[in-house]
């Protein structure tokens, strides 16, 4: 029950904080959102129709999408989040009346900004606020691309279709708004507290190991490899550290082993014993 209220609760900051970045910095510039509302600005710019509203109706299309391919709780969550974003942006359409930030490009950046975390606030509880928002849920259950990629992709067409509509120069702020906002998004998403992932080989693999545990202080797991030429079965050293711990093992790597191969990545959102849990036995080879 928690969960859910804690769900919807975020669900309706993020689509709040949407509704006022639209409002507070698109449509004084004639900048355009992303997707179905993106739509619903150009029809306000054209005709002066209510964004909010003309957004709710030209998603119920696909409210069926969302039934047809994806589970009820979605179903829900994103009518919920739909009418909340719908209600947000004309119950803040006053805010469209003053002019806060007049230079286009700054405005870019604050509404792509605040629109990317609301987004973010949206996506890292499941929730949706509807249009291209449940074509990128489709796409990344049946082929791992991301929901904002896929919005991203949507948005440069409304962008080019826009130009004609609008002049190229309002297109081309628009287009560093939804980068802006694409990015922002990815990141809140993602999350800031980035980790490092080391692969090791090494024939001295357990003396690296070994003093990963006892220095840094993180857990250690071998992975059984071959050499696809040589055949021979080997040890890689796999640990996953913060960012502050990684000169440390690059000089274990470096005193015990300086011949080692080592590869690393990044890594976000690590869950689990020492990053997310506290550790409730001391740190040891996995």
């Amino acid at each position: 029950m928690q969960n859910t209220i804690y769900k919807y609760f975020m669900i309706t900051l993020g689509s709040v904080i949407m509704g006022a970045s639209i409002n507070a910095f698109y449509v004084q510039h004639h900048l355009l959102s992303g997707g179905i509302t993106g739509i619903a600005v150009i029809l306000y710019y054209l005709f002066s129709l209510p964004i909010g509203l003309t957004s709710f109706l030209l998603n119920i299309p696909l409210f069926f999408i969302a039934y047809r391919y994806m589970n009820k709780e979605f179903l829900i969550s994103t009518l919920f989040g739909t009418s909340v974003f719908s209600l947000a942006l004309d119950a803040l359409a006053f805010m469209s009346q003053t002019t806060y930030v007049k230079d286009p490009l700054l405005s870019c950046v604050a509404g792509g900004v605040l629109t990317g975390i609301g987004a973010a606030i949206v996506y890292r509880v499941g929730g949706s606020t509807g249009g291209t928002d449940i074509l990128g849920f489709i796409v990344n259950k049946y082929y791992s691309l991301s929901i904002s990629t896929t919005g991203f992709i949507i948005n440069v067409i409304l962008m080019i279709f826009g130009a004609f509509l609008f002049g190229l120069e309002p297109a081309l702020y628009s287009l560093v708004l939804f980068f802006i906002t694409f990015k922002t998004a990815n990141l809140f998403t993602d999350g800031f507290d980035y980790k490092k992932n080391f692969m090791i080989i090494s024939e001295h693999y357990e003396e690296i190991s070994d003093a990963i545990i006892k220095v840094v202080g993180r857990g250690v797991t071998y992975l059984h490899a071959e050499g696809a030429y040589t055949h021979r079965e080997r040890q890689v050293v796999f640990v996953v550290v913060k960012l502050r711990q990684v000169a440390q093992i690059k000089n274990i790597i470096k005193n015990i082993d300086p011949n080692a191969f080592v590869i690393i990545h990044d890594a976000t959102d690590v869950l689990g014993r020492g990053f997310t849990q506290k550790n409730t036995v001391p740190n040891k080879k996995l």
